[in-house]
Parts: C-alpha cells; sequence; structure tokens
C-alpha cells in the first residue's frame, strides 16, 4: 500500500471519528445564548482542530456530517446551518494551509493568522450564508436570523479563538520542530 492510500484511510477514519465527536460535542456541551436556537457551542473550536491537521475536505466532511447526525437525532434537520458547518470546516481547513503546524511550529504569527482567518470564515459562514439559506430555504424572517447568524459567528469566533487556539496549540507541542533532531 502507497503512502497516498494511507493518507486517503487516515482522512477517511479522522472525518469518522471527528463526525461522531462533533454530535457529541454539539449535543451535550452546547452553551444555550438566549438568542432562540443559538448556542455557544464546544463543536467549533474541535472542528477547528481536526480542519487544521487533516485539511479543508475534512474539515467541510466532518461540518457536514456531525451537524446532520446532531441536527437528524435531536430536532430534526436544518440544511442551512448544516451546510454552513461545512463551509465553516472548509474555512479553518484553508487557513490552515498557511500555517506549519506539522513541523511542531505555531507562532504567535500563526496565531494571528488563524484567528484572523477564523473569524472571517465564521462571519461568513454564520453572519451571511447561514442567514441568506434561512431566508431562501425556510422562508424565515431576516431579522431574525441574521441576529442569530451574527450572534453565532461571535460566539463561535470567541470559542475558537480561545478553546481553538489552546488545541492547535496542544496539538503543536506534539510534533517534532523542523530541524530539531541531530545525528549523532
Amino acid at each position: 500500500m502507497n503512502n497516498n492510500n494511507n493518507s486517503s484511510i487516515i482522512k477517511l477514519v479522522a472525518v469518522g471519528i471527528g463526525a461522531a465527536v462533533f454530535f457529541i460535542l454539539g449535543r451535550f456541551l452546547s452553551i444555550p445564548t438566549g438568542v432562540p436556537n443559538t448556542s455557544i457551542e464546544t463543536t467549533y473550536p474541535f472542528l477547528a482542530l481536526m480542519s487544521v491537521i487533516y485539511g479543508p475536505v475534512a474539515g467541510l466532511l466532518i461540518g457536514l456530517i456531525g451537524h446532520a447526525i446532531k441536527d437528524l437525532l435531536t430536532y430534526g434537520l436544518w440544511w442551512s446551518w448544516v451546510l454552513s458547518s461545512g463551509v465553516t470546516g472548509f474555512g479553518y481547513g484553508l487557513i490552515a494551509k498557511r500555517l506549519n503546524i506539522q513541523s511542531g511550529e505555531f507562532t504567535k504569527k500563526d496565531m494571528i493568522t488563524f484567528n484572523i482567518g477564523q473569524v472571517v470564515t465564521n462571519v461568513i459562514a454564520w453572519g451571511i450564508i447561514a442567514p441568506l439559506l434561512d431566508i431562501l430555504i425556510y422562508s424565515e424572517p431576516a431579522n431574525k436570523v441574521f441576529v442569530q447568524g451574527f450572534v453565532s459567528a461571535a460566539m463561535n469566533s470567541i470559542a475558537v479563538g480561545v478553546l481553538g487556539t489552546l488545541l492547535i496549540t496542544a496539538y503543536t507541542k506534539t510534533r517534532t520542530k523542523s530541524g530539531s533532531l541531530t545525528k549523532e
């Protein structure tokens, strides 16, 4: 078996496990904000970690599948937010292309880059895409869904900024830094 097949299998397993963990976190570790159907989510810091490690396609699939399972097993499938979770995972994965975490590097500059990117990703996914799809698919009132969307974008940005940065920092410390090994 070549290295490419191993990488594909690892990513496939990561998607399956990631989607399951996304569901569990979303189902049992969400904190209501007071805005209807809007919570502080622990799913998105985890999604950020998985997307940064495994890339944008894995992030997209983890977000889509994990959110869809959560919706199906709780109150019903809400496509606009399921798709926005996929966009979020994809966006987090794209940010990773500017980072070098596999080499054990996550500098202050990387943290700033990551956090600017994740805030932009959250605003696009939750402040724009989710509300527009709510209006188009479900004929929801614009004022309601844009409030929900921007509250979600803000809460997800804060959660990922704090927990996601900590998770990525912890993961990076498990990687061997480039050039840190010497031959004896």
